[in-house]
């Protein structure tokens, strides 16, 4: 099996036991059933498709759609709403895993990343005394969506430090989101912090619109943050003020977790989503002279090179 390895680790990381829960999927609106397991250092994150036996690394070039969430792999290995179990993977370090499902779709829990913190939490971490290897970008890469000045991007640019570097701007018409910015340096304790907790979020007019369709039949006020207008409809309201872009860029940390290896740079997005943060990852390595590996094994980096390459 091969796989990738998540941003700013400098060590493999694994469970130090394996951990499950059941939820409903977002879109499916079915009961599914997640394990987390332990993995060795070197074997990556893998989903697994427990109904089919289906297996596939959680990496940028096996997304096969990012319309509404981020899907892994199609037919019986498809995995869609990966992005916020892979941003609490990310987010805490964990290199190594393997992430069972029994059906299409990670559960949606609260519709943030935090269940997930909390999973691993639970099940404990171990990290070993090997390196794990890294990837560092070079220059900067950008690519964008429609034109103007106000156009959406995402960029990837070098980082004088090491891990993960992000600054994202959101705008949206509902008055209740509008335009927001955040910026900071992923760790363990950031993404615990500010952005494990923040949840996904819909307008309202786009709901009935998405169950027509057959998507969106698990979506509710539990698992979702929906704006109508100036108004939040979620009897609680909001965890934090700035909780749209907060969960925009949990999602950009799962995303960026599928880069093949710990990314050392700068993320830089404006209006960004699933669709942009895929594609400046493909546009990254399509340029072999934009990043370089780095690690301190050399045996164990060329041996990566290879499994991310397969």
């Amino acid at each position: 099996m091969d796989g990738y390895f998540p941003l700013g680790t400098t060590r493999f990381r694994t469970l130090k036991s394996a951990i499950g829960c059941v939820g409903t999927g977002l879109h499916s609106g079915a009961r599914v059933s997640l394990t987390l397991r332990p993995a060795q250092p070197g074997t990556g994150i893998v989903f697994r498709r427990t109904d089919t036996g289906a297996e596939i690394a959680a990496r940028y070039d096996n997304v096969t759609d990012t319309r509404l969430c981020t899907v892994l792999g199609e037919g019986p290995s498809r995995i869609g709403t990966v992005e916020h179990v892979m941003a609490a993977l990310a987010g805490l370090g964990v290199t190594d895993a393997i992430v069972e499902v029994d059906g299409p779709e990670i559960p949606i829990l609260d519709g943030s990343a935090a269940p997930f913190v909390f999973l691993l939490e639970c099940a404990g971490l171990t990290t070993s005394a090997a390196p794990a290897p890294a990837i560092e970008v070079l220059r900067a890469i950008r690519v964008t969506d429609g034109d103007g000045p106000d156009a959406a991007w995402a960029e990837l640019s070098p980082s004088v430090l090491p891990g993960l570097e992000a600054d994202l701007t959101i705008d949206f018409g509902a008055t209740a989101v509008g335009r927001q910015s955040l910026s900071l340096r992923l760790s363990d304790d950031t993404f615990r912090a500010v952005l494990a907790g923040a949840r996904t979020f819909t307008m309202a007019e786009d709901v009935a619109r998405l169950r027509a369709v057959g998507l969106a039949q698990g979506g509710s006020l539990a698992n979702a943050v929906v704006v109508d207008g100036p108004l939040v409809l979620n009897p609680g309201g909001l965890r934090h003020p700035d909780e749209f872009v907060r969960h925009k860029l949990l999602d950009a940390v799962g995303d960026l977790a599928l880069a093949g290896a710990s990314l050392k740079a700068t993320f830089r997005g404006h209006k960004s989503g699933h669709g942009l943060n895929n594609r400046v990852l493909r546009a990254l390595f399509a340029d072999e002279t934009a990043y370089r590996w780095i690690g301190e094994d050399e045996g164990l980096l060329s041996n990566v090179r290879v499994a991310v390459a397969a």
